[in-house]
């Protein structure tokens, strides 16, 4: 089972950007899906973005055209890059791993706060 490393998060003011990188443990090349969720104090942990072994990715409606979920699997990492921040998008990001037969693998998380 993989193990999850997140780096990156930090404080910034709405308008700006940071990019997240997830740091697995072992080789990402035959996990199906990664990507990423966060959750802001007092709410469910949602899902942010997410991107297959095919390439193909969702994302949350909230962040559409602004943030861009990346793999790279010779590298065993995982990107968000994050434009546009807004105040509503503090919340810590957890990168996450779907593979069988374990199902979710998580890191430990990372903060990001936006400050309007």
């Amino acid at each position: 089972q993989v193990q999850l490393v997140e780096t990156g998060g930090g404080l910034v003011q709405a308008g700006g950007s940071l990019r997240l990188s997830c740091a697995a443990s072992g080789s990402i090349g035959s996990i199906n899906i990664v990507g990423w969720y966060r959750q802001a104090p007092g709410k469910p942990r949602d899902l942010v973005a997410r991107i297959s072994s095919d390439g193909s990715t969702k994302y949350a409606d909230s962040v559409k055209g602004r943030f861009t979920i990346s793999r790279h699997n010779a590298q065993n990492m995982v990107y968000l890059q994050m434009n546009s921040l807004k105040a509503e998008d503090t919340a810590v990001y957890y990168c996450y791993a779907y593979e069988l037969p374990y199902g979710n693998s998580w890191g430990q998380g990372t903060q990001v706060t936006v400050s309007s």
